[in-house]
């Protein structure tokens, strides 16, 4: 097995392209009043219009906060996943980390001693309620930084209606199991033949490539680390990976209009819900934004290069605290947050994966009930494998690959050349 996995059930993205900012009354960073404090909070967006913005969820639990905990103030900045990472890095470079953050990676801030531990933080039944293998995912040398916000694991969806009238699929849109990337290739061109404007989308764009070439790593047999958690970015099977997209997909045509490296993953899910894509991999958020289309789809695992089984991918979001000199005050937020009411308010809204075993067994119950369609990805999540986020260095590596890696898919694209590149500079950042 490689890298890390989740051995038990466990593991977004969207736009909004402008900042949202909630507050209290009271100035940015301190105290506003004798013995008023303001917490700066920055969150990612999960929605996928101002309509669904993740910033009325923040605001309904900032006031919620503020009414429990007088003097107390929280003010929330809601930033895009394109921008979210990058911001929270501009502001601790400019000496103003904010209090909290919910974003992509914290192990580089972890391991410039600028966060709290989870256990300076949390009450014991709130750091107990983690899924064991998020809470591993969110340590550095034994100690949790990093804790997990929510979950997701992806799959393959396809457009029913669009693979039956290209005959990829009976008429009755049942029973497609494609095994190996050869079905997903015969399947693509079947889909172009038939005039679907894109066959198959492939979102290497800023908002989650790195996301996106995982998936295609792990289903080629490799992924981002080795046996021993090393960086493996440039092995043979990550290779012949973009490879296959670059030559295959990419060369023929059969990934559409818009350059994989230009085309975000929020993109490509609003095409797909105006029925213009055949097939994508995507986690559950793309379920209601199809369904409130009318979109009928299908969902498998992303077949693999030969047809064996690889490990599916999961992703988890994390939040961290940073040292301000308000840790009573954002431990108490924070438990706040974790409780099983605002986490499954959250997860409901946007159709992901909670991070706490009380939030799991709730979304379980639902699967089993009124939310079926999450049960293939609650099914997904056991030995799934994570980005390696414990490395300090993966921010950086995550954002090098979102710069670079849409262009070795490209014709003549050089994949062996920019992973040498990208794995190159990943070992120097983390040696041994």
């Amino acid at each position: 097995m490689k890298g890390r996995y989740l051995s038990l059930a466990a593991s977004g993205a969207a736009l909004c392209l402008t900042a949202v900012t909630l507050t209290g009354c009271g100035a940015l960073g301190g105290l506003t009043g004798d013995n008023e404090v303001t917490l700066r909070v920055v969150a990612a967006d999960y929605g996928d219009n101002p309509q669904n913005s993740s910033a009325a969820y923040w605001k309904d639990l900032a006031a919620g906060f503020e009414k429990a905990n007088p003097g107390t103030k929280v003010e929330v900045s809601v930033y895009s996943w394109s921008e979210v990472d990058a911001k929270v890095a501009e502001m601790v470079k400019a000496g103003k980390a904010p209090d909290i953050a919910q974003i992509g990676a914290y192990a580089d801030y972890a391991a410039a001693d600028k966060l709290y531990s989870t256990a300076e933080l949390l009450s014991v039944k709130t750091e107990a309620d983690f899924l064991g293998p998020l809470a591993d995912a969110g340590k550095v040398k034994q100690v949790q930084y990093g804790m997990p916000f929510v979950a997701s694991t992806r799959l393959l969806f396809y457009n029913e209606k669009l693979l039956a009238d290209a005959g990829v699929i009976g008429k009755d849109a049942k029973g497609w199991q494609p095994k190996s990337w050869a079905d997903l290739e015969a399947a693509a061109k079947k889909l172009k033949a038939a005039g679907v404007p894109t066959p198959f989308a492939l979102p290497l764009g800023r908002e989650e490539a790195q996301a996106e070439t995982m998936m295609w790593m792990l289903a080629g047999g490799g992924g981002y680390t080795d046996n021993e958690e090393q960086y493996s970015i440039d092995s043979a099977d990550n290779v012949k990976a973009l490879e296959f997209l670059r030559d295959k997909m990419v060369g023929q045509g059969l990934t559409g209009p818009v350059e994989p490296g230009k085309l975000d993953r929020q993109a490509a899910f609003e095409a797909f819900t105006k029925g213009e894509v055949g097939m994508l991999n995507g986690h559950p958020t793309l379920l209601k934004q199809a369904e409130a289309k009318g979109v009928k789809y299908g969902m498998v695992p992303l077949p693999t290069a030969t047809g064996s089984e690889e490990p599916s991918m999961g992703v988890a979001d994390w939040v961290m605290a940073f040292k301000n000199g308000h840790r009573e005050q954002s431990g108490k937020f924070l438990d706040f947050l974790y409780q099983p009411k605002n986490v499954s308010a959250f997860t409901e809204k946007y159709d992901l994966l909670p991070a706490t075993t009380s939030g799991y067994q709730a979304k379980q119950a639902a699967s089993a009930g009124n939310a079926p369609q999450l049960k293939p990805f609650l099914t997904a999540l056991p030995g799934s494998r994570l980005y390696p986020v414990g490395k300090k260095s993966w921010a950086g590596v995550s954002e090098d690959i979102k710069q670079n890696i849409g262009k070795t898919v490209q014709p003549g694209g050089q994949p062996a050349k920019v992973l040498e590149e990208i794995a190159t500079a990943a070992r120097a950042a983390d040696p041994r």
